[in-house]
């Protein structure tokens, strides 16, 4: 099987990381957005992605104010 990655998904980690989210939720019950004969919930969450289907937010990382106060306080080296 070959699969193309869209040109909006940045990377091939990043493509394979949504099809795997999507394919979780087809496995607890999601229904499918495209027509396809396999059943097989990997197969299909593959090419919804292929076909940029999967609507997907990339999240910046939060710093906890707590690890802050805690780096603050050490006394340097």
């Amino acid at each position: 099987m070959i699969i193309k990655v869209p040109d909006e998904i940045d990377s091939k980690f990043r493509f394979i990381l949504v099809a795997a989210e999507r394919a979780k939720q087809l496995q607890n019950g999601a229904p499918p957005k495209i027509d396809v004969k396999s059943t097989k919930p990997a197969f299909i969450a593959l090419r919804e992605a292929e076909l940029n289907l999967i609507p997907y937010e990339i999240l910046e990382p939060v710093e906890e104010e707590g690890m802050m106060e805690e780096e603050e306080e050490q006394p340097g080296e």
